[in-house]
């Protein structure tokens, strides 16, 4: 049965544990919730701080389990080496419910730190230099956030959090980054996933989750300018990240459906919107550093009941696999289950959050450039998200 609503937590967006949930942890809700002000953050030294760069930390974004109110959100100092767990409710003790019903993306965009918070159905607005509460802006089923310019850009389910073969369009909510209102919407695919921005053109994978096993197929094209979709281009099923390389090519992944269609990985040329896949090569999540698209993938397949587990490497320039374990010396058989990535765009360092069993607390695993392992900490529950900072965190 865990591995059951394991599976169900991350492949079919988390939507069918709540209500089993719920009798068991209102209570335990109601009670931490009481006296935020006495929620303190804990500190771990993990390195002596003799990292330098103009990169000073990164925040960590926990998503928590579903309906438990329980993101969290961490922060590590490279001046320092310490890492610090649950810094919002320390440092906002008057916001309601803390950060909010499972953290979905974390980016930093000017001197402000934006947290999509799905199930809250609301962008989290913080000083990024404090991490102190300034807005919140409301947007149903947020997912992901991207910016150009003056605006911000938030992909939106748009119904409620349910599986629904008649389930709406989703759409793309345009944000002023100096209101911080809502000012504009365009109407995409089914569920919409992660954006990328290449020029004036705004490309969003739509991936039909909650029509299962429906998917949506598209990437939706916006013009920036109209603000309107001008083309939806056919790519995968159930499509999901998307990651773009120096020459415009953007990567998509596709979830496949867990039974008989595999996870893929597709590249889209933005100048002719035309479609490549990358044979063999599973995605559940990706992030480039230089010319090297690093890839984890954690498959499940429902006929043969495995999570089938690879970190590769993939030169862009030279469009080819380097590696399928990236990571060295066995320290891949530390993470349980892969659950985010990133890299650290001056010292090459990978970082993988492992969500063990999406319950309690996770840990995050840091390698150098070569895949040893250098660290690792205990995080929130469900670590998944990391945006890095050249602004340290200012004490209290």
């Amino acid at each position: 049965m865990r591995r059951y609503i394991m599976v169900r937590v991350i492949n079919l967006l988390r939507v069918s544990i709540f209500a089993m949930l719920l009798p068991a942890v209102c209570s335990s809700i109601l009670s931490c919730r009481k006296m935020p002000e006495f929620i303190k953050s804990t500190t771990t030294s993990v390195t002596d701080g003799s990292l330098t760069g103009s990169i000073k930390g990164f925040y960590l974004l926990n998503e928590g389990n579903m309906g438990s109110n329980k993101a969290t959100l961490d922060y590590f100092d490279y001046q320092s080496g310490v890492y610090t767990k649950n810094i919002f409710a320390e440092r906002n003790p008057g916001v309601v419910k803390e950060l909010g019903d499972v953290g979905n993306d974390l980016q930093i965009y000017g001197n402000k730190l934006y947290a999509v918070i799905n199930c809250s159905h609301f962008v989290e607005v913080m000083d990024a230099q404090t991490a102190k509460h300034i807005t919140q802006i409301s947007i149903p089923n947020c997912r992901y956030i991207t910016f150009k310019e003056r605006f911000a850009y938030v992909s939106s389910y748009a119904g409620p959090v349910e599986l629904d073969p008649n389930s709406r369009l989703g759409y793309v909510a345009k944000i002023d980054t100096l209101t911080l209102k809502v000012v504009d919407s365009c109407v995409v695919g089914y569920q919409p996933e992660q954006m990328i921005i290449v020029g004036s053109k705004m490309y969003v994978a739509n991936s039909g989750g909650y029509k299962a096993p429906n998917y949506d197929v598209r990437v939706s094209v916006i013009d920036l300018n109209s603000f309107k979709v001008i083309k939806n281009i056919e790519v995968g099923i159930n499509l999901h990240r998307m990651a773009k390389d120096r020459w415009g090519n953007i990567y998509v992944s596709s979830r496949g459906d867990y039974y008989n269609t595999p996870s893929m990985t597709y590249v889209i040329d933005s100048n002719t919107d035309s479609v490549e896949s990358l044979p063999l090569l599973p995605n559940s999540d990706m992030a480039i550093c230089g010319d090297s698209l690093y890839i984890y993938s954690a498959q499940w397949n429902y006929l043969t009941n495995r999570n089938t587990i690879d970190y590769a490497i993939y030169n862009l320039e030279e469009k080819r696999v380097v590696t399928r374990s990236f990571i060295k010396e066995g320290a891949e058989k530390q993470i349980k289950t892969p659950y985010g990535i990133a890299l650290n765009p001056e010292s090459g360092e990978i970082f993988i959050a492992d969500a063990k069993d999406y319950v309690t607390p996770g840990s995050l695993y840091c390698f150098d450039r070569s895949g040893r392992l250098k660290w690792s900490v205990t995080t929130g529950d469900v670590p998944a998200h990391i945006a890095f900072t050249t602004k340290p965190l200012k004490p209290l």
